[in-house]
């Protein structure tokens, strides 16, 4: 069950696509009964192609294997890079897919934005990371940083009821004898607390965003936040300031090299309020930052898909695992001040009252349209978003579609 927490996992932090990546595709070149794969982002590049193989690979030599991505973050491959896949075997899905008008992508709301890979009921990994290249070093000044984790132990079972119930009707039984071996699996890997938690449009909508609001709220030394594109509601923003002025210290890593400049700008219009009541805002300025984590005192931390934004917090389903153990809580911390010292500087603010006024009120109108927007784009009339699937036998039918437009 989501949102439960258990005890007895072990969690292993990995940085960047260079440590994510190859964990990922070992673990699924040695699967032997179930992979079911989310991300928001899947590319045909050298990422792609490799994620692609071993998934092949494992659906060729009898592994059950889902993947689903977004219609939006994926809507670039092709109908020959999804039939590769089904032809093995491979169950693909595409979370509400649409056409693009003009060129332009239509499906701006309602994005599957998590990132979740589950296999055999023994091993899951959670984060910020999509398979792509631009998450690889290599891929030059807008690569990006970013963090996932590996997780063994009872949640893992948690993850994988989860992936399997997002697939709906498509959810293969995989018979009595796979269920059975995927049921006693699960066993006790550490003695640490872990717990998912995930955003949806239904009865979770605010689970994530009430999980960061109880640790601020709870913090008594050292709030430590790395966030992607930053621009929260203002309870948990009054959170932040409140922990602060207490004597907590508040510390916020954000974009300083941003991939959207709007995203930038808009966290902009925050930094004097947090300023002024006593926390320390810093940007990240050697690539743009997409991670999304935060640690609290000494044993609080999460790690997941969901920035802390209007459309992360109001409209995108998302996944979080959020923890309680010293140990990695203290790893992650030293990962985030190793990025403090060397690649960030304090944020710069106006030091002229007249144009922090101005600001202040630019911000005001800026900060209630974005938070309220998602729902006023909400209640507009909106299809439902569907779960498209490709399997084997429709692969014939996917190749059609494919040679009329892109999926």
């Amino acid at each position: 069950m989501i949102n439960q927490w258990r005890e007895g996992n072990e969690f292993i932090l990995l940085e960047n696509g260079e440590h994510y990546f190859p964990r990922v595709i070992q673990e699924i070149q040695e699967a032997k009964n179930e992979i079911l794969l989310e991300t928001f982002i899947l590319f045909d590049d050298k990422v792609g192609q490799a994620l692609r193989s071993a998934l092949m690979a494992a659906a060729r030599r009898g592994v059950i294997v889902d993947v689903t991505v977004d219609g939006y973050g994926s809507d670039a491959l092709t109908a020959d890079f999804i039939s590769g896949l089904t032809d093995c075997g491979v169950r693909f899905h595409i979370f509400d897919p649409y056409p693009r008008i003009f060129g332009m992508r239509t499906n701006l709301f309602r994005r599957m934005h998590r990132k979740i890979v589950s296999i055999d009921g023994l091993v899951a990994f959670v984060g910020g990371i999509n398979f792509s290249a631009d998450q690889l070093a290599d891929f030059g000044p807008e690569a990006k940083q970013d963090y996932a984790i590996e997780i063994r132990g009872p949640l893992v079972a948690d993850i994988q009821r989860f992936a399997r119930d997002a697939l709906g009707k498509t959810a293969p039984s995989g018979g009595r004898r796979l269920r059975r071996k995927l049921r006693k699996q699960a066993a006790p890997a550490g003695d640490t607390y872990g717990r998912l938690v995930i955003r949806d449009n239904d009865k979770h909508s605010k689970d994530i965003e009430r999980s960061y609001r109880a640790g601020i709220r709870l913090a008594r030394s050292d709030i430590m936040i790395a966030n992607a594109y930053f621009f929260p509601g203002y309870r948990l923003l009054r959170d932040l300031a409140r922990a602060a002025r207490r004597g907590v210290r508040v510390r916020l890593i954000l974009q300083g090299q941003p991939d959207i400049l709007i995203a930038q700008f808009a966290a902009s219009m925050l930094y004097q309020y947090l300023i002024d009541a006593g926390a320390s805002v810093y940007e990240y300025c050697q690539r743009p930052l997409h991670g999304k984590v935060a640690c609290v005192d000494d044993t609080w931390s999460t790690i997941g898909s969901s920035n802390l934004d209007p459309l992360s917090l109001a409209l995108n389903l998302e996944a979080n695992v959020f923890i309680q153990d010293r140990a990695f809580t203290g790893a992650l911390r030293q990962a985030l001040e190793d990025l403090l010292a060397k690649d960030c500087r304090p944020a710069r603010v106006s030091p002229h009252s007249g144009g922090r006024l101005r600001r202040l009120w630019v911000g005001v109108v800026i900060f209630h349209f974005l938070r309220r927007f998602p729902a006023w784009a909400g209640s507009l009339p909106a299809h439902k978003p569907e779960l498209k699937s490709f399997i084997a036998a429709d692969v014939q039918s996917c190749g059609e579609a494919g040679h009329q437009r892109t999926v």
